[in-house]
């Protein structure tokens, strides 16, 4: 007969995403993901695998939970221009008030593991064209509007927006000074018009 886990895995698994975040993947050791999720040893290897089974699970949590929030702010019923710049604002304060600098999860792994790993960068690949088409959605609607310049490509808008996004959490990594955050903005704004 099968024995029943005495653990919550969405509790665990968010626990790992946490552990993965501030540490980073080459960071986190077995033990530190045992002592960190109190499970033991032979549960975590039972219910998520090796550790990179584990990463990946946790990268697809995140991206789930963190990719519906930026696409909810940018697919709401508000003018084209507010919601970027809400949705930019809200990314400015999730990492200021983060006083551990750990930037963003998806970024991070994009810069320390899918470059040498094939099924983390794609899950990234698909995070990023999920991301990036709710913000073309949103910048087009704008163009129709007249609220957005159409001197320039939809599509380009897109990925500079997006790639400033991208930049944000990386310089969050060091960075907390709200004041350079609201250049950014006030800049990545302006090419809208």
């Amino acid at each position: 007969m099968a024995r029943t886990k005495d653990f919550d895995e969405d509790e665990v698994l968010n626990k790992a995403v946490d552990l993965f975040w501030l540490k980073g993947y080459n960071g986190t050791s077995m033990q530190d993901l045992v002592d960190a999720l109190g499970i033991s040893r032979s549960s975590l290897y039972d219910t998520y695998g090796d550790k990179h089974t584990l990463f990946l699970k946790a990268l697809e949590s995140y991206q789930t939970s963190a990719s519906g929030k930026v696409c909810s702010i940018v697919s709401s019923d508000k003018p084209a221009k507010q919601a970027i710049k809400e949705l930019l604002e809200f990314i400015t304060y999730e990492l200021i008030k983060d006083k551990n600098h750990k930037g963003c999860f998806m970024v991070n792994a994009e810069v320390e593991v899918a470059p040498h790993d094939a099924e983390v960068s794609q899950v990234i690949c698909q995070n990023d064209r999920q991301v990036e088409e709710a913000f073309y959605k949103v910048i087009k609607k704008g163009q129709e509007s007249g609220e957005i310049t159409t001197r320039r490509d939809a599509r380009a808008l897109t990925r500079f927006i997006f790639n400033n996004v991208k930049g944000m959490r990386v310089t969050a990594k060091s960075i907390t000074d709200k004041a350079i955050f609201d250049d950014i903005i006030k800049l990545a704004l302006s090419v809208l018009d």
